[in-house]
C-alpha cells in the first residue's frame, strides 16, 4: 500500500512557493479570483505528488503578513515542509516568522528550496545558500538539502523531487490505531451533493457512511454522516491520516460550516474554554510572554482570543519554555500533546507557542505546588504518569477509560492494558456507575471520598447515638457536592465490601459503631428482651412498653433496633418482633413441615407455630422476604429444596 504524507510550504511572498508546487506538480494551488488578479497567494491551496511508493498531499500557504493565520491554518497536520528561499532576496521576515510556526508546530523534517536561482550568479547564489544555513541552525532544517531551483526553466525540478523521495523514505510511518479527526479548513456547495468540507486527517480513519462528530466550535456538537469521500479529486471508500479529505456530509447546511470547526470519532473530543498547556517563548520575538497578556491562540485550523496564565512565574523570556493555562473567548477542541501557536492580540508577531497537557481542564491555582507537579507529570515521556497525573485532575468526578486517549495521549488499542496495569498496582481505583458505565479514580481521590463516606456516618451516629443504622440515600445525599450520587453509592459499595460499612443497599453504619444506651435505657432493653423470650411467637408490641419506658419513651424504637443490632431480637414488621431464639424456632418448624407435600396454608402454620392469625400472616411474609418459602396460591412451599 502506497505511503501518504502531507507537504507544506512556507516562506516569504513573492519567493515563488506556488510556481515551484505548479513545477512539481502541474496543479496551480491559486483557486481565487483575486489571487489570480493581484498575482499573490491569499489562502491555502491545494496539490498531489507521487513520488515512488509515496503519495504526497501538498498545502500551499500564503507569505504575506497579513495572511499569517491562513498559512496556520494550512499548516495544521502536515508531516513534511518545504522551506521556500528565493535567491535572489534571500531571508526575509516572514521566512523566519514561517521557519519560526513550524518550529513551534513540531514539524521534524524538511526540505530547503532555493528558488528563482535562474536569475542570480553562482556568488549571489552562495550567499543566498550560507544564510539560509545560518537561519535554519539549531532547527529541525540544520542538515536540510538546500535544492537551487526555478520553476521557469524547470533547473532543480527533478532534483528537488529526489530529495522530497529520500525524505519521504525517511519520515516517521504512520502511527498505529487511532481516532478519526479532521480540522476543517475549507466548505462548499457541490451541485446535487450539497455540502463538502475539507481538511488533512490528523488521526485515524474515516469511510462512506460513517457517523462523525461536528464540532461547531461554539461548544455544540452533532452527528452526522458521511455521504461520499474524495482524496485529490477522485471518489474514494475511505480516507485516513496523512491524506487531504473531502468530505460530503449529508443534511448539513453549508452556510452553518467554517474554518474551525471539526469533524472527529462521537465521543473522542470535548470542547474546553480553558487549556492547560506546555508554553515555549519564541527566541524571534523581542518581548516576554507576561502573566495575564490577552493574545491569539492558532490550534488547529481554529483561531480564538485568549489570554495567558503563568502557573509558575510572571513572565517567559524569549528562549524560555514554562507552565501555562490559557482561558479562551469561545471553546476549542483538542487532544493531549497536540501543537499550538500564539500570536499577538494585534496579529502582528508570533509569540510563542507549545503543546496542550490538558485539554479539558479547570483552573489551577498558580504557584500551587502540588497542583504544578501534577501538570509536570501530564508531559511525561511514559504514559502511566500521565495517566495518573489525569486521574488526578479528574479528581472525584473520575473519568472514562476512552478519555485517556485524549487526555493522556494513550492510544486506543492501549487504554485497557494500562487500565489493568494501573488499577492492579492499586494506583486507580476502577468504579462500576450504573449498569453498564465505569468509571476510574485516582487512588488518593477514592480513599479521600471514602474517608468522607466515614466522616458523615460518624456525624449522624454521634447525632443519634441509639440509631443502628441509618437511611443510606439520605446519607449520601450530605455529599452531594461531589455531583456524582452513582459515584457516591459504588464507594458505598465499596466500604461495605470491605467490612468498613455494614448494612445493605438501604441501611448503612460505620462498622465500629456501638449504641450508646444509659443505664436505665439499657434495663428497659432487657425488660423488652426478656418479654420477648417469655412470649415466644405471640410477642407484645412495642407501645406496650410506653408506660415502663418513662422518660425514654421517644427512644422506644430506637431500644428495639439496639437489642436487633445486639442479636437479641429480630425484626419481621414494624410493630412485630421475635426473640432470636423463637425465629430459629419458627424456621426450624416451618422447614420440617414444608418438607411434606404440598406444602403448607397460612392456617396450618399458625396452628404449628400455635399463635394467632394476627401473627401467623407477617410471619409468612416475613419468610418469604427472608427466602425460606414461596407463596403459591394459598400455600407456602419452600423457595429452594429443602
Amino acid at each position: 500500500m502506497p505511503r501518504d504524507l502531507i507537504l507544506g510550504t512556507a516562506g516569504h511572498i513573492d519567493h515563488g512557493k506556488t510556481s515551484l508546487v505548479k513545477a512539481l506538480t502541474g496543479i496551480d494551488c491559486d483557486r481565487l479570483p483575486e489571487e489570480k488578479a493581484r498575482g499573490i497567494t491569499i489562502d491555502i491551496g491545494f496539490a498531489h505528488l507521487e513520488l515512488g511508493a509515496v503519495r504526497l498531499g501538498i498545502v500551499d500557504v500564503p507569505g504575506h503578513e497579513r495572511f499569517v493565520k491562513n498559512m496556520l491554518a494550512g499548516a495544521t497536520g502536515i508531516d513534511l515542509a518545504l522551506l521556500v528561499v528565493a535567491a535572489d532576496d534571500s531571508v526575509m521576515p516572514q521566512t523566519r516568522e514561517h521557519l519560526e510556526i513550524l518550529k513551534l508546530l513540531g514539524v521534524r523534517r524538511g526540505v530547503v528550496a532555493l528558488t528563482k536561482a535562474d536569475l542570480v550568479d553562482d556568488t549571489t547564489r552562495e550567499v543566498a545558500a550560507l544564510e539560509v544555513r545560518e537561519l535554519v541552525k539549531g532547527s529541525f532544517l540544520a542538515d536540510a538539502p538546500i535544492v537551487p531551483t526555478s520553476a521557469h526553466t524547470g533547473l532543480g525540478i527533478a532534483e528537488l523531487k529526489a530529495a522530497l523521495a529520500a525524505l519521504c523514505d525517511a519520515a516517521d510511518e504512520d502511527r498505529g490505531a487511532e481516532w478519526f479527526r479532521l480540522p476543517i479548513d475549507r466548505a462548499f456547495v457541490v451541485q446535487g451533493h450539497g455540502t463538502v468540507v475539507t481538511g488533512s486527517v490528523v488521526s485515524g480513519s474515516a469511510a462512506v457512511g460513517d457517523e462523525l462528530e461536528w464540532h461547531k466550535g461554539d461548544g455544540t456538537t452533532e452527528l452526522v454522516r458521511v455521504r461520499g469521500l474524495n482524496n485529490h479529486g477522485k471518489p474514494v471508500d475511505e480516507v485516513h491520516r496523512g491524506q487531504r479529505a473531502a468530505v460530503n456530509l449529508a443534511g448539513v447546511p453549508h452556510e452553518r460550516v467554517r474554518r474551525g470547526q471539526e469533524l472527529a470519532r462521537p465521543g473522542y473530543l470535548v470542547p474546553s474554554k480553558v487549556l492547560t498547556v506546555r508554553l515555549h517563548a519564541s527566541a524571534e520575538t523581542r518581548h516576554p510572554l507576561k502573566h495575564r497578556l490577552p493574545l491569539r491562540l492558532h490550534i488547529g485550523t481554529a483561531e480564538v482570543m485568549a489570554t495567558v496564565s503563568l502557573l509558575d512565574c510572571d513572565a517567559l523570556r524569549p528562549g524560555e519554555w514554562g507552565l501555562a493555562q490559557l482561558f479562551l473567548a469561545e471553546p476549542v477542541t483538542a487532544v493531549w500533546g497536540q501543537p499550538f501557536v500564539l500570536r499577538d492580540s494585534s496579529a502582528e508577531h508570533t509569540l510563542g507557542g507549545g503543546q496542550v497537557v490538558q485539554p479539558t481542564a479547570a483552573k489551577v491555582r498558580r504557584r500551587h505546588i502540588e497542583a504544578i507537579e501534577q501538570v509536570e507529570g501530564l508531559w511525561s515521556g511514559a504514559a502511566a504518569p500521565r495517566v495518573l497525573a489525569a486521574a488526578w485532575f479528574a479528581g472525584f468526578r473520575g473519568f472514562a477509560p476512552t478519555d485517556l486517549v485524549r487526555e493522556a495521549g494513550v492510544g486506543p488499542d492501549r487504554v485497557e492494558p494500562f487500565v489493568k496495569q494501573l488499577a492492579a498496582g492499586g494506583k486507580l481505583v476502577e468504579l462500576p456507575v450504573g449498569s453498564n458505565r465505569r468509571l476510574l479514580v485516582h487512588a488518593d481521590r477514592v480513599a479521600e471520598l471514602e474517608g468522607r463516606v466515614l466522616g458523615v456516618l460518624a456525624a449522624l451516629h454521634a447525632e443519634h447515638p441509639l440509631m443502628t443504622t441509618h437511611d443510606r440515600q439520605k446519607a449520601l445525599a450530605r455529599l452531594e457536592y461531589v455531583g456524582d450520587e452513582q459515584l457516591l453509592q459504588a464507594v458505598a459499595d465499596r466500604l461495605l465490601r470491605a467490612k468498613k460499612l455494614v448494612g445493605d443497599a438501604r441501611r448503612v453504619a460505620r462498622a465500629d459503631f456501638k449504641p450508646k444506651l444509659s443505664a436505665n435505657q439499657r434495663k428497659l432493653k432487657d425488660k423488652i428482651v426478656e418479654a420477648h423470650a417469655a412470649a415466644g411467637f405471640q410477642p407484645p408490641e412495642p407501645k406496650e412498653f410506653v408506660n415502663q419506658a418513662g422518660g425514654n419513651a421517644a427512644a422506644l424504637k430506637d431500644i428495639f433496633e439496639v437489642a436487633c443490632a445486639e442479636g437479641f431480637l429480630v425484626k419481621v414488621t414494624d410493630d412485630i418482633y421475635l426473640s432470636a431464639e423463637a425465629e430459629a424456632e419458627m424456621r426450624r418448624r416451618v422447614a420440617e413441615r414444608l418438607r411434606t407435600p404440598p406444602g403448607a396454608t397460612v392456617a396450618e402454620i399458625r396452628d404449628l407455630l400455635g399463635t394467632t392469625r394476627k401473627y401467623a400472616v407477617p410471619v409468612c411474609e416475613y419468610l418469604d422476604r427472608v427466602g425460606l418459602t414461596r407463596r403459591e396460591g394459598d400455600l407456602r412451599v419452600p423457595a429452594a429444596p429443602l
